[in-house]
């Protein structure tokens, strides 16, 4: 009986040891590329492009099974990036998938809303706070300004204002990159 205890112990640590082993060694790692490629892209989850979010783009990018021109949020300047990025020619921005928008951010008439839960549930980024049959209210600073809560809000309480740039509003548009060391 203790032989077979001892057994089944032994043959539990080998194989625990063989899985820890080859989840650290047979690691499946991210594309780099698609990871470079989803820093440039604007972070907005609008979909606008024909993608669920900017990664499954980013990644479709990397595979080459996108074009670089499909992002409106990014607007010329992201498709500029893109194209250095990978070493291409820029192109114009796709106006089949919209085209490039002042930033804005949703607004909630609060006298309005009548607390369907359906902005929130179409809200990609969690935005939109509040409760079935209770008014909610936009985090601001959280909205991307994709637009999505609008088409599902059955009393057309939500409005896009537009963001001007100055220094409260002020973020920076594309990500930091380190500055290479110049000897």
């Amino acid at each position: 009986m203790l032989t077979a205890i001892g057994v089944m112990v032994l043959l539990a640590v080998v194989i625990g040891v063989a899985l820890g082993w080859s989840a650290i060694r047979l690691k499946v790692e991210g594309n780099p590329l698609a990871e470079k490629i989803d820093a440039i892209l604007p972070q907005t989850q609008c979909g606008q492009c024909g993608f669920p979010g900017c990664k499954p783009y980013a990644e479709a990018i990397a595979k080459g099974e996108a074009d670089i021109n499909q992002c409106p949020p990014g607007g010329e300047e992201g498709v500029k990036q893109l194209a250095e990025l990978l070493g291409v020619e820029p192109k114009p921005l796709d106006g089949e998938h919209g085209t490039p928008k002042p930033k804005s951010v949703a607004l909630i008439d609060e006298q309005t809303c009548i607390g369907c839960t359906l902005c929130i549930q179409a809200c990609p980024v969690d935005a939109i706070v509040g409760a079935a049959k209770q008014m909610h209210t936009i985090i601001a600073d959280e909205c991307t300004g994709c637009e999505l809560c609008l088409p599902p809000c059955p009393v057309d309480c939500i409005a896009m204002v537009e963001i001007h740039e100055d220094l409260p509003h002020w973020k920076w548009r594309y990500p930091l990159v380190p500055l290479k060391h110049v000897a």
